[in-house]
């Protein structure tokens, strides 16, 4: 049986000062995958998340969200479903366990304690929990940042190359939470330069070149049987742009 469709784009195009950034006829996100975004820089992969997140409209197209258009003002509770870790994240002026806190605060629930603590122990960060956050390295503070994403029990997780800033033992730590919510149903997209990483952790891959989708499909299948010659040359990374 299909799944539902959580995120519908249909002939979504965004433009910065006149260029085109993103230009999507139609892409389908289902509800519980984890679909994995690849591409080179600039190809739109932030882009495409801040639409996602609500963070702002498409210069033309239509974005849904289970089956409403969220092209104008969406409300705070749709939002709130969905939680962001950005590339360059920020920490708040405040502890790091209160920086895990701060978003759960702000949806009208009482942090539980054990669960944030399970959490910065998932990520090597109970003993910092503490410190001022903003005492923390470039690493510890994405890591935190996945902690607070996480701790808002979000219904959709976007992740911005979360593991862009970490050794190999710590992007396993992210990792591995990031596959214990998958295996939970939750919904996740995540863009990522690294393609074992999208290998690992993604049911369905989707290649962004200058903004459009040149290829999609289960992530095996595209990973080892390329449909498009373009995919097979970011693939063996051949120098195509």
């Amino acid at each position: 049986m299909a799944r539902d469709v959580v995120y519908r784009l249909e002939s979504v195009r965004q433009e910065y000062d006149g260029r085109v950034v993103l230009d999507i006829d139609r892409l389908d996100i289902a509800r519980g995958e984890t679909l994995a975004v690849i591409g080179p820089s600039g190809s739109g992969k932030s882009t495409l998340l801040r639409l996602l997140q609500f963070l702002e409209a498409p210069s033309e197209g239509r974005v849904s969200f289970e089956g409403r258009e969220m092209n104008g003002r969406v409300a705070l509770a749709t939002r709130r479903r969905v939680s962001t870790v950005f590339q360059r994240p920020i920490a708040l002026t405040r502890s790091v366990e209160a920086n895990v806190a701060y978003g759960i605060e702000l949806r009208g629930r009482r942090p539980d304690a054990g669960e944030i603590r399970g959490l910065l122990e998932a990520l090597d960060l109970a003993p910092l929990a503490r410190r001022p956050a903003a005492s923390l390295s470039g690493g510890e503070i994405q890591r935190l940042a996945v902690a607070r994403a996480l701790a808002t029990r979000p219904d959709v997780l976007l992740l911005d190359e979360p593991t862009a800033n970490l050794d190999p033992r710590n992007v396993r730590l992210v990792e591995t939470l990031v596959q214990e919510r998958r295996a939970l149903g939750m919904t996740i997209v995540l863009a990522t330069h690294q393609i074992f990483q999208a290998r690992r952790l993604a049911d369905r891959i989707a290649l962004l070149l200058d903004g459009r989708i040149a290829e999609a499909g289960p992530a095996q299948a595209l990973l080892d049987r390329p449909a498009d010659a373009r995919t097979r040359a970011f693939l063996s990374g051949e120098m195509i742009y």
